[in-house]
């Protein structure tokens, strides 16, 4: 059985909230956080306020897999992410 559309941003949040106040994560957070957010762009019916903040926390799923210092990119993005769980929780 598969994560609902409300499961899945919960867990997206999850992570990002994890991220953000840890300031340390791992390259299978960054994996997991890509399928999770292509899976949820294959929805037709997605809010396109909630599309715009996906796309940009795909990027930095992407670039923090691809990081020589996962935690270093994670402290770079702090304000990012702060941003980004406020907005998916306008969303949940």
């Amino acid at each position: 059985m598969g994560l609902n559309q409300q499961n899945q941003i919960h867990l997206l949040k999850d992570i990002l909230s994890d991220h953000q106040a840890d300031c340390t994560g791992t390259v299978a957070e960054c994996e997991q956080m890509e399928r999770i957010i292509k899976s949820l762009m294959a929805n037709t019916n997605l809010d396109a306020g909630l599309k715009g903040v996906l796309e940009d926390i795909y990027l930095y799923s992407q670039r923090g897999k691809s990081s020589a210092s996962i935690n270093s990119h994670i402290q770079e993005h702090q304000d990012h992410l702060t941003q980004w769980v406020e907005d998916i929780g306008s969303f949940s």
